[in-house]
């Protein structure tokens, strides 16, 4: 019987199976950052325990960080603690630590990707729940607890066990306006919040392997938001190019013999799945979610759904949620005034989002009433927006480009949102208080996000693109 890609990555990686129990999996890449990685290096340091792969270890500051005048110490006591701390726990253990002031410095799971780090056939771990984004390089990629950041700081191995497995499938052309981040909020308003709970998802068909690596990083990010153990997306020509001649990218003879091995990543045509779902790519619409979890979504045009349609066990979170977010059962979600676009995160906030967004607004100007921040996700993605003159169309446009770091994601930083106040966001969760105490977050495309801007509503940026008015 043919073996699924998920299968080959975890058998090759297996150290010991446990009988009835768990696999002792080896860890390819640990990569740490300031929120979950403290607790862990005082744990080793109270057993007297040194790193055992400190080499295999890439650390960068992107939670905590301000993304104004990072020249500056950071203001937040909390945060600044936090960072300090990461940067000592480095030094002491001999980490390569990206740190503020660092040209490789940024969001974890953006510069992974970009310095040639994450390539395929590997295991990455993260004190973070969207590792799953590495998942995109046809890599097994997932986020571990603190207690299990101390396991693979002490032992380069995991004791896991193995999930199901999941292939969710998108076949034909995405409609005009459609981005992968609509991909992936349809999915998620398809089979909800826990869909894939107990899962590995690969994502297959025509439409993934049309898309960009960048825009399968955004699908395989938000796996964790339909309860997935990880993402991934069989490796091909368009990973192949991607990879080659980055930073950290095997070289020469080390490159054919890895490219030799990563041809062989794919999941066999007589490979069995636990489930599998088919999705026709001309349903998906521009997405946008209307609640406060990422499947409460739906697209831009329709009605928000009733809550008596829900079972009955749903309908006090559903109830609960609406009145969190000021939004009526069965309204249009289409024509709510916003107050802020942020655009950034690990889920968009890359060199191709950036340009999406600079042509769609090229010659326009924001509405008077939004407040716009552009975050890149690394300072090599902040500098190329530089070089190429997109943070000139964002000034023209009344856009803000800010530096590097998580932002307005999560309420770790200064980059709060007002209680209140409407959000239009590209990152990847709408939970009560996410992006700021009374915060409401309406998750969407950086096209989406983009139309808001210029319009101060949610808006089909479809038509927008077709012309309309």
């Amino acid at each position: 019987m043919g073996k699924t890609l998920f299968e080959k990555i975890w058998e090759k990686h297996i150290v010991k199976t446990i009988d009835d129990g768990p696999s002792v999996l080896y860890i390819d890449k640990h990569l740490i950052h300031e929120v979950t990685s403290p607790q862990a290096f005082a744990g080793i340091e109270k057993r007297g325990l040194q790193l055992f792969r400190p080499k295999q270890i890439v650390a960068t500051a992107d939670h905590n960080v301000p993304t104004l005048d990072q020249h500056l110490p950071i203001k937040e006591q909390l945060s600044r603690m936090q960072v300090d701390t990461l940067i000592k726990n480095c030094a002491n253990h001999g980490i390569e630590l990206y740190g503020l002031g660092h040209p490789y410095q940024g969001i974890v799971h953006v510069i992974g990707p970009e310095l040639g780090i994450t390539q395929p056939g590997m295991t990455i771990v993260c004190g973070d729940s969207h590792t799953s984004t590495h998942g995109a390089f046809g890599s097994i990629a997932f986020g571990i607890g603190t207690s299990e950041v101390e396991m693979v700081f002490a032992t380069q191995c995991l004791l896991q066990t193995k999930p199901k497995q999941m292939r969710i499938n998108v076949e034909g052309e995405l409609r005009e306006g459609v981005l992968s981040k609509d991909i992936v909020l349809y999915i998620l308003a398809k089979i909800s919040a826990s869909g894939a709970t107990g899962y590995a998802v690969e994502y297959a068909g025509s439409t993934i392997r049309n898309l960009s690596m960048e825009a399968r990083m955004t699908v395989c990010n938000m796996s964790i938001e339909m309860g997935a153990r990880c993402g991934l997306i069989a490796p091909d020509e368009t990973t192949f190019e991607y990879v080659y001649g980055r930073n950290f990218a095997p070289e020469g003879i080390e490159w054919i013999k890895a490219l030799q091995y990563w041809q062989t990543l794919y999941s066999d045509d007589d490979a069995t799945f636990d489930a599998e779902i088919n999705i026709d790519a001309a349903d998906i619409t521009p997405m946008i979610t209307y609640g406060t979890n990422p499947g409460m979504g739906i697209g831009v045009n329709q009605l928000v759904p009733l809550g008596q349609s829900l079972d009955i066990k749903d309908r006090p979170s559903f109830a609960k949620a609406m009145e969190y977010m000021g939004i009526e059962p069965g309204s249009a979600i289409r024509g709510q005034k916003i107050d802020y676009v942020f655009i950034g995160s690990c889920t968009n906030s890359r060199i191709e989002d950036l340009r999406l967004v600079a042509d769609f607004v090229k010659g326009k100007h924001k509405a008077d009433e939004v407040e716009v921040w552009i975050v890149p996700g690394s300072k090599q993605v902040e500098q190329q927006a530089i070089e190429e003159g997109i943070d000139k169309i964002f000034e023209e446009a009344g856009f803000q480009l800010r530096q590097p770091g998580c932002s307005a994601c999560l309420g770790m930083n200064e980059d709060k949102i007002p209680a209140g106040k409407y959000c239009i966001s590209t990152s990847n969760r709408n939970f009560e208080g996410r992006q700021g105490a009374g915060a409401r977050t309406l998750l969407a495309s950086p096209l989406t996000a983009a139309a808001a801007a210029i319009t101060g509503r949610v808006t089909d940026v479809s038509e927008l693109l077709a012309g309309y008015n």
